[in-house]
């Protein structure tokens, strides 16, 4: 009797600003091996994100073997990722690059708490793909896209993420849209790029994201 082949979770797109925010993280079920998500404050799980942006820096910062750190910038804030012996890809990929450059990445949220406990997120990242300004001025203009339907989403009834939101974090979520539009007028062609279009296939849409980049 075969055995199916577990399918990968959707990689949400998501900006740097919401994914900082975000902190709260979730299983939907008792199974020692069920995924982990990250709870958006828009009202979306994220066992994967994906995004684009400038890496600006990189440092190893390990200290008995390779652990890479990267900052990753979008319109709306900064992603940071780290790549050490269990990504060797993602590693080796932050090891050659020389910031500044376009990449996009593919990977798990990752949460920890501070001393005074704050919590942080950062990525773990399952590939980093270095494209170009094209790239992720449609990443830009997807992930506004998706981050506006959420929020339009987010008072519907029956949207369980959203009451989870609503009870794990004291965030408005307008201010996210606020965050896309803004990301959006900063496009040089935002005239070419309509916010709301492609709001109704987001979930297809971020399922294929790897592939929208072109990786």
């Amino acid at each position: 009797m075969s055995q199916s082949t577990p399918t990968r979770e959707v990689a949400r797109r998501v900006f740097a600003s919401e994914f900082n925010d975000a902190g709260y993280t979730f299983k939907e079920s008792d199974d020692e091996r069920a995924p982990v998500y990250l709870l958006l404050p828009t009202g979306e799980s994220a066992n994967r994100v994906f995004f684009v942006g400038t890496l600006t820096e990189k440092e190893d910062v390990g200290e008995d073997s390779e652990y890479w750190r990267g900052r990753v910038v979008d319109p709306t804030g900064t992603f940071f990722v780290y790549a050490g012996q269990y990504q060797p890809e993602a590693a080796s990929k932050l090891r050659d690059l020389e910031p500044p450059a376009y990449v996009a990445v593919v990977g798990k949220p990752r949460t920890y708490e501070t001393d005074d406990g704050t919590v942080r997120v950062s990525v773990r990242p399952e590939s980093i793909t270095e494209v170009d300004a094209t790239v992720r001025d449609r990443w830009v203009a997807e992930t506004a896209n998706r981050t506006i339907a959420r929020v339009a989403a987010f008072d519907d009834e029956g949207n369980e993420y959203a009451r989870m939101a609503r009870d794990e974090y004291e965030l408005d979520p307008e201010t996210y849209k606020a965050a896309a539009l803004a990301a959006l007028e900063d496009l040089d062609e935002t005239d070419e790029l309509d916010p709301e279009a492609g709001a109704d296939d987001a979930e297809a849409d971020d399922a294929e994201a790897p592939d929208a980049a072109g990786i």
